[in-house]
Formats: structure tokens, sequence, C-alpha cells
């Protein structure tokens, strides 16, 4: 008898539609999987006959044969263990095929028959919605975040014998539900703030200009002098989450199954910091089987690369393509991937190999070489993708003793998402959302300067011998800190500001 039974599978982090199909024949006793299974798939025939055993039903002493369609897409994962065993209860005649299909079913299965959740059950939900099916049947663990996508009914369930009992109509399941609402009000509380840090009053300001317009900064300076601290402060003043960028974000962290038990969604922007010693493929994305790098997962948040000359250099160059397409392409000999990676660029790094380097109250015991040479880790293509550089020099004592607040972040993020909301406004006829993104279309039509403003500028770019890309980098610094000064038209003063973050322009002997 044939039995079919609706399952999913993802590719990159989106989910398409698997038909795992069951015909049980008369013959010698044996198990077949074929379909393109990866060893986990394959292996999941033990873990069938095991659990359908242990939970009081006889499994079938004859020839089984499973086909996973599309046959022409390599399988992997556990997920399709329940589907394959009521696939093969249904074709015994126990489930009525008609009954179950009607769900999309996913789920790992234990030997004594407890379902264990799976990586990608959002974009497997959305994809049964897309389809118009009336209901998906998710591991207990996976319940919340499936529950997220609204239109279709959700069924958490803890035991193969319960998903049978329900499929026979025997028990009832109450569908999962998720109060959105809820889950963002509690997702915005942040421990670190920037009331937190003491003095670099100026390098704060750096840091809301970059936030308000999406720029990638830079941070040289000496140890200690509040680097790491600064950059890990930057997300409690970034705007919040939306919805959509929500559930963008908790696809990448659904496939590579970094959600906590019971955690519909991610609310907060990620903040990733990889070590210095990680690989182009760690970084970037891909391995084996490809999965999403850091940068992915740092879509619509930060990604923080603390001793940036530390980082390998060819680590570093594969960093080119995502801070220009925000998306990174994966090609491999049977597919191509592609996952978003829209994610603001944090740096920090010393000026030299002993970090003292330029510091008044520390000699530097670097040669002009080793300077030379550790500084040229960086290259210039990378540093131009970096809009905003600031110099961030030992705190003071008078700043450490000092008994003065700070500004709160909650009062930055105030301004931050006053200056997004006008960008928005702006640029809602276009494809992009925040300043940094700006290409040179856009920068003519929307970073128009007066004279004296454009005299500022051709001084600087004169003087300083910078680039055409340096150019347009600093008006688009510069409409930044207008939107900040909720001002229509870009000042004299925004463009000297705006000169100001250009620092290692402004020293060559960096590079």
């Amino acid at each position: 008898m044939l039995a079919k039974v609706l399952s999913s599978a993802v590719t990159g982090i989106d989910a398409y539609l698997v038909e795992v199909e069951v015909d049980i024949s008369y013959g010698l006793p044996s198990f077949t999987t074929v379909g393109l299974p990866e060893a986990s798939v394959k292996e999941s025939k033990e873990r069938v006959k095991t659990a359908i055993s242990n939970s009081g039903y006889s499994f079938p002493d004859d020839r089984i044969t499973v086909n996973l369609a599309p046959a022409n897409i390599k399988k992997e994962g556990t997920g399709f263990d329940l589907p394959i065993a009521l696939g093969i209860l249904t074709a015994t005649g126990l489930i009525s095929q008609e009954l179950i299909s009607q769900y999309l079913i996913l789920g790992e299965l234990s030997l004594d028959g407890r379902i264990k959740p799976v990586k990608g059950s959002l974009p497997m939900a959305l994809a049964a919605k897309q389809a118009e099916y009336s209901g998906i049947i998710v591991p207990q663990d996976n319940g919340s975040e499936a529950s997220v996508v609204k239109g279709i009914s959700v069924f958490a369930v803890e035991n193969l014998n319960q998903v049978i009992d329900f499929l026979r109509g025997l028990v009832r399941i109450e569908p999962e539900y998720t109060d959105i609402s809820k889950i963002f009000n509690q997702g915005q509380e942040c421990l670190a703030d920037f009331s937190e840090v003491m003095g670099q009053e100026h390098v704060k300001r750096a840091m809301e200009v970059a936030g308000a317009g999406g720029h990638n900064i830079i941070m040289i300076g000496p140890p200690g002098s509040g680097k790491t601290m600064l950059a890990r402060r930057i997300p409690s003043i970034l705007p919040p989450l939306t919805f959509e960028e929500a559930i963008e974000t908790t696809k990448i962290f659904s496939v590579v199954g970094m959600l906590e038990k019971d955690q519909a969604l991610v609310t907060s922007r990620p903040f990733r910091a990889p070590h210095h010693t990680i690989s182009d493929a760690g970084l970037i994305g891909g391995g084996r089987i490809p999965r999403p790098g850091e940068v992915s997962l740092a879509h619509n948040g930060v990604l923080f690369l603390d001793e940036l000359s530390e980082f390998k250099k060819h680590v570093l160059e594969v960093l080119r393509q995502p801070l220009e397409d925000m998306k990174v392409t994966i090609s491999r000999a049977l597919t191509t991937l592609t996952y978003p990676s829209s994610f603001m660029l944090i740096a920090a790094m010393n000026p030299c190999p002993c970090g003292y380097h330029s510091d008044p109250k520390h000699e530097c015991t670097c040669t002009s070489h080793q300077i030379n040479q550790y500084r040229s880790r960086i290259s210039g293509p990378l540093l131009d993708r970096i809009d905003i550089h600031v110099e961030v020099p030992a705190v003071p004592y008078k700043d450490l003793m000092g008994k003065t607040v700070s500004e709160s972040s909650d009062s930055i993020r105030h301004r931050v998402k006053k200056a997004r909301e006008i960008q928005s406004e702006r640029l809602k006829k276009t494809k992009i959302y925040c300043n940094a993104q700006m290409g040179s279309r856009h920068i003519r039509t929307y970073c128009s300067i007066g004279r004296d403003s454009a005299e500022l500028l051709e001084t600087a770019v004169d003087r300083l011998g910078l680039s055409a890309r340096a150019y347009n980098r600093i008006l688009k610094i510069a409409r930044t800190i207008a939107d900040l000064d909720t001002q229509e038209n870009i000042q004299i003063n925004h463009i000297s500001e705006a000169v100001q973050y250009r620092s290692l322009d402004r020293n060559k002997g960096f590079l």
C-alpha cells in the first residue's frame, strides 16, 4: 500500500515542501530510503523502527521503500523521522490518508517514541502557510517558534502515541498561541547602557551618528580606552526591530539551531563578536553542508570585530561583498545559496603592536617597520567601506572619578530613532532604508550642500587628498548629522563634523 505525508526541508533560510512517499509491498523485509538522503536521513530507519515498536505498534515485516520528493535535492537533518513513521502507519491502514494529508509534519524521533526539536521550524511553518495547509505538526519545543506565523494552526506534540491518537481523532490538541506584542515588550530590556561609560564623549557622539545612519565605524586606540565597552553598548541605542526584521532574523537563527528552548522570536538586534581566529567559512558562511556565517547571524544587527588587525587578511577581505551587497552568496558543486547579511560593522584595533603609539603617557616600543606591517593587514578597499573613523584615547583620571552621570542609552536611542524615521520617509520610494545604503545617485539627490559647505569640503579634499569614495562618505555622514539635528538641509557645521570622522584620511601614515 502507498501512503503520502507532507514534510519540509530548508535550503538557505527558506523552506520547501517535501513529499514523503512510503510504499509497503510483499517481499523480503527491507527498508530503503531514496531521494538523495544524507547520512542522518538514512539512519532514520533505525530510529523509526525502534520508536514504532516501543510505542506499542507492530512494524511491518515487508519491503518498505521511502521516497523523498523532489528527488533531485539533497536532504539532510533528522526532521523526516516523524513523517516517515506516520507514513508507514498510514500505509498499514492505522491512520487515514485523507486526514494526514491536511498537515505538514516534522520531528525527530527518539527510540522510546518521544519527539525531539528540529532546526528550521519557522521557515517550514511559513512554507506550510504559503501552501495553504490547514495546520502543521511540530515538536513541543518548536511550538512557540512556529506559532509566530499567523493564519495556520500549529499543533505541538510530545510523543508518537499522541500524534497517532490526534490523527485518529481520539484526542484533541489545542493549537499553540503566541502573543507577539508581549514578546516584543520583553525583548526591549538591555543591561548594557551608555551611562556606564565614563568620559569618551566624542566617541559616544560618533556612535550616535553611526547608529542613526547605519554607518560602519572603526575605533583606534590604546588598550583599556573603552573600545570594546562602547561597542557592546551600541545595540542599546539602535531602533527596535520591526516585526518583519524579527521574522527574517529569527529564520536565520532557526536554521542554525541557535534559538533558545521555547523562544518564539529574536526581538533584540543581534550582536555578534567572533574571535580573531575565525576562518573565512565561519565568518562568511559555508562548509560541507553550507550554513550561515557570522555576517548572516548579525543580520539586522551588529558585527563587532575586536582586534581587527589580528584577523587573517584573507578572512577580512571576504567582508567586501556583504558590506556592499548586504547579502552573501555561497556556491558549491551541487547548490548555490544566498544568505542575507545587512549588518552594521564595528571594528576596533590598537594603533600598533604594543598599543601605545601616539599615547602621551606611555612609550611605544615598536619599530616603524613593525607598525607599518601591523597596520598593512587592513587593506585600503576594506577601510574605504567603513564610513566613520574615530580615535579613542585613554580615559583621563578625572573622567574615571567624575561624579557626572553620562547620558543614558534610552535618551540617545530616542534621537537615533527619530533620525531613522526621517530617513525612512525620505527614502520610501527607494529600496534602501538608511543613509549608509545610499549610492551616488541618492547622494546627488538628497545630499545637496550650499556654497560655504562646498568650499569647506573642497578644502578638506585638497588638503587631505581624499578619494571620491571618501568624499561620498563625508556627504552621507553629514546627511545623518543633519537628520539628528532635524535639519532639512546640510549645513556647514554638519560638513565640519563629518570631516572629523575621517581620522584615517587625515593621518595618511596609518597605512
